[in-house]
């Protein structure tokens, strides 16, 4: 076993022991490989290794590696995203993790109606209020949602969040457990083309965490390929 498929089974070991202290299905989590700056050679041994789910950063490292990937892979797009480059990505990811301001909503709603069906997002929010991060402040999410649904070629899929990076990962969860109260008021609303289907939070060094407090997505990039180059 090499150090990759080491590094994935204990990454899986992880998930499904918060999952059981949280008293979930371990199933119910999805795993995601972060690939930013990654070598396709490497990203190809995890998904020959099982992984089904990459998620990119930047679209250009996407359009690249999207041929060069092969297997039963379906890509994200979890970084921050351009209103002139959702043209190049749309038909290729099945999920935009990073749907944060209304410009962008309405540049991919016009791009569902050439794809002919709405395009799966969740929206960003910048739960901890940190400057240097992107997504919809806290108290404007439901808002923006709001907004959001009037568009039809936008389905609504969930929440993301990235909490403020610490050494101790205790100190995510208030983070973590507020995203999943948010998701809960939204659900309460019933609106129209908008699910909490997925919670996609917690890295590499709180994605245990994260578990623990909901979440259906983790996105592991160091604990499967190390630090990056």
């Amino acid at each position: 076993m090499g150090h990759l498929e080491e590094n994935l089974d204990r990454v899986r070991q992880r998930i499904r022991e918060a999952a059981l202290r949280a008293g979930r299905r371990p199933e119910s989590i999805r795993l995601l490989a972060v690939t930013k700056t990654v070598p396709v050679e490497r990203i190809q041994q995890v998904v020959d290794a099982g992984v089904d789910l990459l998620g990119e950063n930047r679209v250009q490292e996407l359009l690249e590696k999207y041929p060069q990937v092969h297997g039963p892979v379906r890509w994200h797009m979890i970084g921050t995203l351009q209103t002139n480059k959702v043209k190049y990505i749309y038909d290729k990811v099945e999920l935009i993790h990073s749907l944060d301001r209304l410009s962008l909503a309405q540049a991919i709603d016009h791009q569902a109606s050439r794809f002919g069906r709405p395009i799966d997002c969740l929206v960003e929010v910048n739960v901890a209020g940190e400057e240097t991060k992107h997504g919809v402040d806290r108290r404007d999410a439901i808002s923006f949602i709001r907004d959001v649904m009037t568009l039809e070629g936008i389905h609504i899929r969930g929440l993301m969040t990235m909490a403020p990076y610490a050494e101790k990962p205790e100190e995510a969860r208030p983070v973590f457990r507020d995203l999943y109260q948010l998701a809960r008021e939204v659900e309460d609303l019933r609106l129209p083309r908008v699910d909490m289907e997925h919670l996609s939070m917690g890295m590499s060094n709180d994605f245990e965490v994260a578990v623990e407090e909901g979440a259906t997505i983790v996105r592991i990039g160091s604990g499967l390929f190390g630090g990056r180059s």
